[in-house]
């Protein structure tokens, strides 16, 4: 099947020699052609260049791009998108003064998503999720990271990530599935949770392993959660089962998790609003990718993390959705592109690279996504008419989407 798409007003974020990620003042570009074409072939991007360069050839289909730019579609690299109900009224107790600490005390949190993961059935879990990846693409999104961690009990973590693996045989996504066994502490635990994490050790990641669920394991690594000596012994117990690591660390505190996600050659270290110079050095010169999830930040009111001191330093910076219940219950990534310029004061061209081949490289990605390169993979969308690329996150309230395509296939 021979794809042309012609007519492109503006064909963005294309390379001829395709990138894992993208650093520092690197960021603040993106390649691009006016009035281009874009040929798909058996999925793939198989050429790309002005539309006067095209040479005459016959296609299976033609899409007239006219008034249209063509982008990448975006990776979300951090999702928990598989739980059971909504969280709203924890979120009137925010509004009332809560703080997610009080909450979670009183039962809430983690722990309420935990008991609906565990009451309800693999189906209705999997049709919910599907549900919400059906909306995702609408919004841009091509690959999605979605993590376990709603189950706490092996046999509910197992359910989650089973339902992720279905989710990934039967849509069109590209979806990577992580373990996060500890996202967070029982109440039977508390005081002691030290057995939890044996529990996660000897129990999660061996069964997850044996029938092959997950790609990474992932750790809360912060103030209240789980020790830097908790995590170590986590994720050394992944890696031997072939689970690279992702860590969630530094959204509440210094919590040496930063640190932790660099000499565990973690994918990536996720949240970040607690980043000082010591974490920015140790990153520097890491396989680690940075990852801000402002989605939460803004849900939670809480201080932003330094991203701009984190690309001045030399850093790469990825950004994602972090869409769950609790905390960030949004997976428009358009959105996120949108909050990286209002709130963190990122360039359009730099919101862009966090959001396409950086989250490509922290979910594992990047070698097939996040760019517009001969031989990756056609996950693309076009706009609707706008008049520049700028216009993207500066019409943070509207759907700049107006057609999808994943695998080279429109959707």
């Amino acid at each position: 099947m021979r794809t042309l798409v012609k007519n492109i007003k503006s064909l963005l974020q294309v390379e001829t020699t395709p990138r894992q990620k993208v650093c520092g003042a690197d960021m603040a570009h993106i390649d691009h052609i006016e009035n281009a074409y874009l040929i798909v072939e058996d999925g793939k991007f198989a050429a790309f260049g002005p539309m006067a360069e095209l040479k005459e050839q016959t296609f299976d289909r033609e899409v007239d791009a006219t008034g249209r730019m063509l982008l990448p579609s975006f990776c979300d690299s951090h999702t928990h998108l598989v739980y059971a109900g909504s969280r709203e009224i924890e979120y009137i107790d925010k509004i009332r003064g809560l703080s997610y600490d009080q909450i979670a005390k009183r039962g809430g949190g983690i722990l309420n998503s935990a008991k609906r993961v565990q009451e309800a059935s693999e189906q209705q879990l999997y049709d919910d999720a599907m549900a919400r990846l059906e909306q995702i693409i609408c919004f841009g999104t091509g690959a999605v990271e979605i993590k376990s961690g709603y189950g706490m009990t092996p046999e509910a973590e197992l359910k989650m990530l089973r339902v992720i693996r279905r989710l990934r045989e039967n849509s069109p996504l590209t979806i990577r599935a992580t373990l996060l066994g500890a996202h967070g502490i029982p109440m039977e635990y508390r005081g002691c949770q030290e057995r939890f994490v044996d529990l996660v050790i000897e129990k999660m990641i061996p069964q997850a392993a044996d029938e092959g669920l997950a790609d990474f394991i992932d750790v809360f690594c912060d103030e209240g959660f789980f020790t830097v000596e908790d995590t170590d012994r986590m994720l050394e117990a992944g890696a031997r089962y072939g689970m690279r690591p992702k860590i969630h660390a530094n959204e509440l505190a210094c919590s040496g998790g930063i640190q932790c996600a660099v000499r565990h050659h973690a994918l990536s270290c996720d949240h970040l609003e607690f980043t000082g110079e010591e974490e920015i050095q140790c990153l520097l010169g890491s396989d680690t990718m940075p990852t801000v999830l402002p989605g939460a930040a803004f849900f939670l009111n809480m201080q932003h993390a330094p991203v701009r001191r984190m690309m001045e330093a030399g850093l790469p910076v990825a950004m994602a959705s972090d869409f769950n219940p609790g905390s960030s219950p949004s997976g428009n990534m358009q959105l996120v592109l949108s909050f990286a310029c209002v709130n963190y004061r990122m360039l359009p061209e730099e919101a862009i690279n966090a959001t396409t081949i950086n989250s490509g490289y922290a979910m594992g990605v990047s070698d097939q996504l996040g760019s517009i390169a001969v031989g990756k993979k056609a996950n693309f969308y076009l706009t609707t008419p706008i008049p520049t690329y700028e216009y993207l996150p500066y019409a943070y309230g509207e759907n700049k989407v107006s057609r999808t395509f994943l695998n080279g296939v429109e959707v």
